[in-house]
């Protein structure tokens, strides 16, 4: 969908999911449960085995609390579906018309209801990456109001209109707001996480917040209604999240993670308010709760910005500014003078450039920055190599072996120091060493080359090859190969080298 991930489920299942009606018409008698367990006459809750009691120690405890005669008094959620004295108009039907408003405005902005195009839900407040990592953190609110066309907000509406309602008959229009803009807002950081470069919109990061919520709740709490109602919803809810969560992972362009991360926060902020504050008149016990999620989010929020933010902030940067590479980085570390990417990028085009004073300035810059870096000191190396500095090269690789015995960087590098000083045998040795690790490109041509020029032919013929088959064809190698033949005689295979590299060379113009 041309890099859009929209957040949004196919909710075929929540059909099955009953109506707050539909559960408060069950009867609440002992004889809808199941005969052959022993259950409490008054809530249907199963009782210990072997218990000769007919109610269970919830209702006693429960009915004495209600007669004033318990001071140890049972935490109950308020049962739900039950209307408590607020306006006709909920907070659903308000969240809900504002996304049909969103959408009714992008329609006309747009032209067509059908498809948006990722443009207007960029320019509107979509979630992406390098903005909201940047700074436009309104943008983890903003994209929960936002649809990319009809079918999307028709069926994320469809699921906010029931489970909304019956979230917020059970915890009540403030502790339901909470919940879904928490966990909307977890969503969308689990989306910049994973999905950190496509624009992410929809509701369904909040709507699956809101089933995690009623599933910790239906499991955890305690409700003056039978178990066999309660189990009922709480299944719907469980095959509701895990049937849309599968959805999500074979259709393309539905984004997954928003799904985890709301769903996962619901589960959570759920389960502390069902154990930890299910009162509805004790509200500075839902509100701590609340507040402390809220923080955990914050510092999830903070662990996301500095795992992803520094690239994102380059994208961005680059987006922003104009002008050659150069310019472009320099501008980047005027707005983020530590980021040790837009320094590295910098060093690579100077030393792309030959600019070497400049390329090992920046290079140092990451090294100061990230001491750890073995590429930066690598290319470092290679500076200096450019320079005929081949003390400080050697330097520059020892370190990195230092670091790391084993490094193939370490390797390759006093690998050229060595050749640089003709010593050939040692210079293979040290390049055998480095085609031990991951493959990098240049090492079999260099071992070629020394080999070469120890006429040792064979060999240099054999990394030749290797070279172009790791590369792939390049001028220079083909090159070298051909006077590797040449050398042995091989005069057609020679002629056929020099050939292709006049072909390549030619493409290359």
């Amino acid at each position: 969908m041309n890099g859009l991930l929209i957040a949004h489920s196919s909710l075929l299942v929540f059909s099955s999911l009953r109506s707050p009606l539909a559960l408060s018409t069950i009867p609440l008698a002992a004889d809808t449960l199941e005969s052959d367990m022993a259950n409490c006459i008054r809530c249907g809750r199963q009782l210990p085995p072997f218990s000769f009691k007919k109610i269970c120690q919830w209702c006693v405890r429960h009915e004495a609390a209600q007669r004033g005669e318990d001071d140890d008094r049972q935490p109950v959620i308020t049962q739900p579906w039950v209307r408590r004295g607020e306006s006709s108009i909920t907070l659903t039907h308000i969240i809900f018309g504002a996304n049909i408003a969103v959408y009714l405005a992008m329609a006309i902005g747009s032209g067509s209801p059908i498809q948006f195009p990722g443009e207007i839900e960029h320019r509107l407040g979509a979630n992406f990456g390098p903005d909201t990592l940047s700074g436009q953190w309104w943008r983890l609110i903003t994209y929960m109001f936002l649809h990319g066309g009809v079918m999307h907000i028709f069926f994320n509406m469809w699921c906010l209109w029931d489970l909304g309602q019956l979230c917020e008959s059970l915890y009540g229009r403030w502790t339901y707001a909470a919940i879904y803009f928490i966990t909307g807002i977890a969503g969308g950081l689990a989306s910049i996480a994973w999905n950190p470069l496509v624009l992410s919109v929809g509701a369904s990061g909040a709507i699956f917040g809101l089933a995690g919520a009623l599933i910790a709740s239906f499991y955890l709490g305690e409700f003056s209604l039978p178990r066999m109602a309660i189990s009922g919803t709480l299944r719907s809810l469980v095959i509701f999240a895990v049937f849309n969560l599968f959805i999500g992972q074979v259709i393309g362009g539905v984004d997954n993670a928003c799904h985890v991360g709301g769903l996962v926060s619901g589960l959570a902020l759920g389960a502390l308010i069902a154990k930890l504050a299910p009162q509805s008149n004790a509200p500075s016990r839902r509100a701590i709760v609340v507040g402390v999620v809220a923080l955990a989010l914050l510092a999830a929020g903070l662990g996301v910005r500095q795992w992803r933010g520094g690239p994102m902030r380059l994208a961005r940067a680059f987006q922003e500014t104009r002008g050659d590479e150069v310019a472009r980085l320099r501008a980047v570390i005027r707005q983020a003078p530590n980021l040790v990417q837009a320094h590295f990028a910098l060093a690579q085009t100077y030393l792309a450039r030959q600019q070497f004073p400049e390329a090992e300035a920046e290079f140092k810059r990451v090294i100061e920055l990230q001491p750890t870096n073995i590429e930066a000191r690598f290319d470092l190396g290679l500076v200096y190599l450019s320079q005929k500095r081949v003390d400080d090269a050697k330097s520059a690789f020892t370190q990195i072996l230092a670091q790391d015995a084993n490094s193939a960087e370490g390797h390759y590098g006093l690998g050229l120091v060595l050749a640089d000083q003709q010593d050939y045998p040692a210079a293979i040795e040290e390049f055998k060493k480095a085609t031990s690790g991951p493959r990098l490109s240049g090492v079999y041509y260099e071992m070629g080359n020394s080999c070469a020029k120890l006429k040792r032919y064979d060999e240099a013929i054999a990394a030749f090859l290797k070279e172009k088959e790791i590369t792939g064809e390049d001028p220079d190698l083909e090159n070298a190969l051909a006077d590797a033949y040449q050398a042995k005689g091989m005069m057609k295979e020679a002629q056929e080298a020099r050939d292709r590299a006049q072909q390549l060379a030619g493409q290359a113009h």
